[in-house]
């Protein structure tokens, strides 16, 4: 008998009979795993055995109560290592605040290429402050140019002192993304500008 002659109900006992097959081997399961579970709740069990119940404090009766001596509360000088503390202001803080503080002194230095190219009427290079015009104005004035590097510099210097003083090992980031931008400024205005 071939596949396509077999008859539906011989299929259907097939899958009757491997179906009950598994119905039983689960059914066979679960008290082993039951008995097993049991075997170990008892072993733990007799493992773990509590000893005897400690005496009330109440149940001793005490004689002579003057032997009873009382704990006297005597202090231990405590040891505490002394760290050396970082000195907020050193050499590293120094002299990333001055290469920043004249970076920035730079940029304003050279953005007024553009006011005085503008004052003299050049046409061809920049005149125009175009980058920073919110920051400097379209045609920087030199107070104003030097104003805005002052707060820059300020800025920056109170921010990393601020993160230094309170342990943040981040605390140099402020001076050198002044720096970045800083001399970036000044590099554009050195190939515009001049």
């Amino acid at each position: 008998m071939t596949s396509r002659n077999e008859s539906p109900v011989a299929a259907a006992s097939t899958i009757q009979l491997h179906s009950t097959a598994a119905a039983d081997a689960r059914k066979r399961a679960i008290p082993v795993t039951s008995l097993l579970t049991m075997c170990a709740v008892l072993a733990l069990a007799t493992i773990s055995m509590a000893a005897e119940l400690p005496n009330a404090p109440s149940s001793v009766i005490r004689t002579n109560a003057a032997m009873i001596q009382t704990a006297t509360a005597t202090s231990t000088p405590m040891t505490v290592w002394a760290n050396p503390e970082v000195k907020l202001i050193d050499k590293t803080f120094v002299s990333l605040a001055i290469v920043s503080t004249g970076s920035t002194f730079a940029d304003s230095y050279t953005t007024l290429f553009a006011r005085q190219n503008w004052l003299a009427g050049k046409k061809g290079v920049c005149n125009v402050e175009v980058e920073s015009a919110y920051l400097y104005g379209t045609h920087p004035t030199v107070g104003r140019a030097y104003a805005v590097a002052s707060v820059k510099s300020v800025g920056s210097l109170a921010t990393a002192y601020y993160l230094r003083k309170h342990h943040n090992r981040f605390w140099s980031l402020p001076l050198v993304g002044n720096t970045m931008i800083s001399l970036q400024g000044v590099g554009q205005n050195m190939a515009a500008c001049n």
